[in-house]
């Protein structure tokens, strides 16, 4: 999440993932002023971690300026020290094989930009990570944007095994995943009337994967039990979405923060709630923990994180519903089934349409697949020509055509 997130936050709005009840925000800033916006996060796992710098914009159609000539580095308690490397476009990588996010450790970002202006956030502990008990579902209901109507659909939570003093501030985000099928795909390709054969290989099932960029966070508190239940992580109204029409998966990841990493990410959350801008002083103050060295109220987005993680796959089939009773998803998907004789000439003195005419006349639109041809049954003489609109037959424009290396077909 921490990516989508400060990536909306360089873009101001924040973007809100879909199937979501959270409507999206899109301020228009007073007195606006362009401020860096830093993305960062490292764990206990070993993957290249990575850092993002970027200029603030004045609304969400202009591009964010990349800052991509800067030194970054990170420092640990005892005065080690790693670089990352400047992979442009403002993102900055360390080297897995170098540097791997240990327990216990604190750590401190440094940022140097080419016109001097030095950053450094304040040091953080990686804190424990208590496990991930259960990723589970129930049925629910939820109301719509406007609260006129209700959707009924699953509610995906989570529970978190016992933590410790350490550990009394959770932070969740997490990455959907589903397979589905294109309503219409493509079986044959047409050259002419007497020219049409199949395609080498038929795309029937896709892939598409969403990341969170919504708050989750919790707390527990002094006195209650050391652990979290049935935390809601999010809601999917199948009528809405194909997220449920074959195999869907949920990747959720949590994350041990602390107590001022929570105080931000919920001021964060109520900003967008109340409609606030981030950089309102009233009621929320947003802080950052990363603050211009030589000028410490320059403003600063963004947050240096610091955690230990744990993460939990949660897959769910069609079939596993079936006994929820709940509204099946439909595919607003026309199938045009045309022949020459349905575009007559403008004048009987014209000649009547050609196949090729026909086909060209759909496809030369650029919106519609060409996906079979239909046969008299008895003669076998060309009767239709079918076409759709490509958002129902091209898996690049609703999803991949690639299946995740870590997919499991259960269905």
């Amino acid at each position: 999440m921490l990516k989508s997130l400060l990536k909306a936050l360089a873009w101001l709005p924040l973007i809100l993932a879909l199937s979501t009840c959270i409507e999206p925000y899109d301020p228009e800033l007073k007195g606006y002023e362009s401020v860096m916006v830093v993305e960062g996060l490292i764990t206990d796992e070993r993957a290249p971690y990575e850092v993002r710098l970027s200029r603030s914009v004045h609304h969400a159609d202009s591009i964010p300026g990349r800052i991509t000539d800067a030194e970054v580095s990170i420092t640990d308690e005892t005065g080690n020290i790693t670089y990352l490397r400047n992979c442009g476009e403002g993102l900055y990588k360390t080297d897995p094989t170098e540097f791997i996010g240990v327990t216990g450790n604190t750590y401190t970002l440094h940022i140097l930009t080419s016109d001097g202006n030095e950053y450094m956030s304040e040091p953080a502990m990686m804190l424990p990570v208590p496990e991930i008990e259960s990723v589970y579902y129930e049925k629910d209901e939820e109301y719509t944007g406007n609260q006129s109507e209700t959707h009924e659909g699953i509610r995906i939570y989570i529970d978190t095994g016992e933590g410790s003093d350490a550990s009394q501030y959770i932070r969740w985000e997490y990455e959907e995943t589903w397979k589905f099928r294109l309503a219409n795909y493509k079986r044959f390709n047409y050259i002419n009337d007497s020219l049409i054969f199949p395609v080498d290989r038929e795309v029937e099932f896709c892939w598409k994967s969403v990341k969170s960029s919504v708050i989750l966070n919790n707390s527990i508190l002094p006195g209650q039990a050391d652990y979290i239940t049935k935390a809601p992580v999010c809601f999917i109204a199948p009528e809405k979405s194909d997220r449920l029409t074959i195999q869907y998966s949920i990747l959720v990841r949590q994350y041990s923060i602390s107590k001022e990493a929570f105080v931000f990410w919920n001021n964060l959350k109520q900003v967008n709630e109340t409609g606030g801008t981030i950089f309102d002083s009233q009621p929320y103050a947003v802080v950052s923990n990363i603050n211009n060295v030589n000028d410490p109220g320059e403003k600063v987005l963004g947050y240096f994180q610091v955690s230990a993680v744990k993460q939990e796959r949660k897959y769910i089939t069609s079939s596993e519903l079936t006994e929820l009773d709940l509204p099946w998803f439909n595919y607003d998907c026309i199938r045009y089934e045309v022949e020459p004789a349905d575009y007559p000439p403008a004048s009987p003195m014209l000649p009547p349409m050609t196949w090729d005419q026909l086909y060209d006349m759909f496809i030369g639109t650029g919106n519609f697949t060409f996906v079979e041809p239909l046969y008299m049954g008895s003669t076998h003489e060309l009767e239709k020509l079918v076409f759709v609109e490509k958002a129902c037959s091209d898996c690049g424009l609703a999803g991949s055509v690639d299946k995740p290396d870590w997919w499991i077909d259960l269905n």
